[in-house]
C-alpha cells in the first residue's frame, strides 16, 4: 500500500512537544566557501535534537491500552530522549536499551526525562535485538527510531518548516543519514511540493550503509561501524526508510572524521553552538559537495545549500579530540614526516625551507649518526599545499612523507616520536578501536597468549566513546595462526600498520 507522506506530514502531531526550529544563515562559512549556507537549528529542540518529532508523532498515535502496556525502544541517545520526554508528556512507562558505547551525557539525559535505561551491545543493532526481546517479555509497544512511518512523517516537518521558512530558490538540502529517518521524512515532503530541490544525505566513510544499499539496490548489512558519529551509527537502514529514500534521495556524500570536527567548528564559530558529530555531518556534507566541485573544475557560487544541524548531545570531554582534529579536517594543519642528514646546518636549512609558515608542531630525537627523522605540523591555506610542500622539501634533499591523511601518524606517531629500540626485533604493530567501557582494554589483553611479548602500547584516553590503542607484539612463527585466530575472534576493528612507512621511520 502506497503511503501519503505529504498528507501525513503535513497531519503530524508534533507541536505539543516540538517547536519551529530557526532556520539561520551561516554568515562567516558562506563568505569562506562562496555560496549560501543555512543551518536547520534542530539542536534548539528541548532534547536537542530532531528525534522527539518521530518519536512524539509515533506515541501520539497509540491507543491508551497501548500507552497503559509502556513503550521501548532502542536508541544511540536523542531518540531515547525524545521517547522518554514524549512518555512523560503521555503519560506511560519508556524502557530505553542503549548501546554500551553511548556517551554518559544521553544516557544522563535520558532518565532525567523520566525514562528507565538498560544498556547492551556496542551498536545500535545490538540494542535493537535486545528490545525486541524485552518487548516480547514484557508486552510493551515497540517504538522504532526511524523504521516506522508515524515516525518518517514526525521527521518530515522539519523538510515542511524549511520550504516555509525559505521560499526562495533552494538548490540543495543536506542531511545526516543513519537509519534513514530524517531523510525519508524530510525528502517525501521536499520532493512533493519542490522537486526541484536536491536531496542529499551524509554519512561518515565507516558508516556508510544507505549508500552501500542505495548503490546495490538492495539493503547492505555492515559487518561493523565506525562509532565516532554515535547517532548514526546503523549497521542496516529500514526497509520503510530505505524504499522512500530510492525515490527522494539524489546522491550521498561520505565524509571522513577530520571533515566533521571541523564541521562542528565552522557551526561553533558561527552560531557559538557545539553541535555533536551526527549534528554537524550535513555541514560536513555541503563543504565536501562545494570542494568536489571546485576540484572538478566546475566551481559553484552563489547557490543556497540548507544544511540540518541535527543534534547537539555532545559529550564534552570529546572536545578535546575534535579540536586535535579539526585543524586537520578545515584542510589548516598538514602532518609531514621529513628525513634530515645528521649533520651541522640541517636544522638551520630545514628551518629556511619551512619559512614564515606557522609550525603547529614539532617532534625530533636523535636516531642514528647518519640521519634524523622529524615530525612536523605545519598550517596551510588549503588542500593542495601539502603535496606542494613535501615536493618543496624534497627538491631541497629532504625526503618527506605527507601524513595529512595518515591515521597511525595523527593518532599515535605524534605522542611517540622518541627513537627505535634493539629489542624490538620481529616486532608486529597493530592499530585497534574498541568501544570506550569499563573492561574492554582488559579484555583485549586477556585474550593474548601470555607468550606473546608486547614490545609498544600506546593509549590515550580522547573523552570519547572510542578506545585507540597502538600494539607492538612479538609473536613466535609457531604462534601465528594463533594471533590471526586471536585477531578475528576479537571483536575489534584493527589495522596491521607493520608495513606504514611512518612506524619505520620513527619507531
Amino acid at each position: 500500500m502506497t503511503i501519503n507522506y505529504l498528507q501525513k506530514i503535513l497531519t503530524a502531531r508534533v507541536y505539543d512537544v516540538a517547536v519551529e526550529t530557526p532556520l539561520d544563515i551561516a554568515p562567516t562559512l558562506s563568505e569562506r566557501m562562496g555560496n549560501h549556507i543555512y543551518f536547520k537549528r534542530e539542536d534548539m529542540q528541548s532534547v536537542f535534537s530532531f528525534k522527539l518529532r518521530g518519536a512524539y508523532n509515533k506515541m501520539a498515535h497509540l491507543t491508551p491500552a497501548q500507552l497503559q502496556r509502556g513503550v521501548i525502544c532502542a536508541s544511540a541517545g536523542n531518540h531515547a530522549q525524545g521517547v522518554a520526554l514524549a512518555a512523560t508528556r503521555l503519560g506511560c512507562r519508556a524502557l530505553i536499551v542503549m548501546p554500551t558505547t553511548t556517551p554518559p551525557v544521553k544516557i544522563d539525559a535520558v532518565r532525567a526525562r523520566g525514562g528507565e535505561v538498560a544498556l547492551f551491545g556496542d551498536s545500535f543493532t545490538d540494542a535493537y535485538h535486545h528490545a525486541l526481546t524485552l518487548e516480547q517479555q514484557h508486552q510493551m509497544t515497540f517504538v522504532h527510531p526511524f523504521d516506522d512511518p508515524d515516525v518518517i512523517a514526525g521527521q518530515g516537518t522539519v523538510g515542511m518548516e524549511i520550504l516555509r521558512q525559505h521560499p526562495g530558490p533552494i538548490h540543495a538540502i543536506f542531511v545526516a543519514v543513519g537509519g534513514g529517518g530524517l531523510i525519508a521524512g524530510v525528502g517525501a515532503f521536499v520532493k512533493a511540493v519542490r522537486p526541484d530541490i536536491r536531496i542529499i544525505g551524509v554519512q561518515t566513510v565507516d558508516s556508510d550503509a544507505m549508500a552501500q544499499s542505495l548503490a546495490a539496490g538492495h539493503r547492505v548489512t555492515l559487518a561493523d561501524v565506525g562509532l565516532f558519529s554515535d547517532g548514526t551509527a546503523v549497521k542496516l537502514v529500514g526497509e520503510e526508510t530505505f524504499r522512500v529514500a530510492q525515490e527522494v534521495v539524489d546522491e550521498i556524500i561520505l565524509v571522513n572524521t577530520d571533515a566533521v570536527c571541523a564541521a562542528i567548528k565552522d557551526v561553533f564559530q558561527d552560531t557559538r553552538s557545539i553541535l555533536e558529530p551526527a549534528g554537524a555531518l550535513a555541514v560536513a556534507g555541503a563543504k565536501e559537495y562545494i570542494s568536489r566541485a571546485r576540484a572538478s573544475g566546475k566551481a559553484i557560487a552563489g547557490e543556497t545549500l540548507i544544511t540540518i544541524a541535527c543534534g547537539a548531545n555532545m559529550n564534552f570531554d570529546r572536545l578535546r579530540y575534535v579540536a586535535e582534529r579539526a585543524e586537520v579536517g578545515e584542510e589548516r594543519e598538514a602532518l609531514f614526516a621529513v628525513t634530515i642528514p645528521e649533520e651541522r646546518g640541517s636544522f638551520r636549512r630545514f628551518s629556511q625551507l619551512v619559512g614564515q609558515r606557522n609550525v603547529t608542531e614539532f617532534n625530533y630525537r636523535i636516531s642514528d649518526g647518519r640521519s634524523a627523522h622529524i615530525f612536523v605540523g605545519l598550517q596551510i591555506a588549503g588542500r593542495d599545499e601539502p603535496g606542494q610542500i613535501s615536493s618543496h622539501f624534497a627538491a631541497h634533499g629532504f625526503a618527506t612523507l605527507d601524513l595529512t591523511h595518515d591515521e597511525l601518524g595523527k593518532l599515535h606517531i605524534r605522542h611517540l616520536v622518541g627513537g627505535k629500540s634493539i629489542l624490538a626485533d620481529n616486532e608486529l604493530l597493530y592499530r585497534f578501536e574498541f568501544p570506550e567501557r569499563p573492561g574492554a582494554l582488559m579484555r583485549f589483553l586477556d585474550h593474548m597468549a601470555p607468550n606473546w611479548n608486547i614490545s609498544l602500547f600506546h593509549y590515550r584516553n580522547q573523552g570519547g566513546d572510542i578506545g585507540r590503542i597502538l600494539v607492538g607484539l612479538q609473536v613466535p612463527i609457531a604462534d601465528m595462526r594463533a594471533f590471526h585466530a586471536f585477531l578475528a575472534g576479537l571483536g575489534y576493528r584493527f589495522w596491521d600498520e607493520s608495513q606504514n612507512p611512518v612506524y619505520k621511520l620513527f619507531l
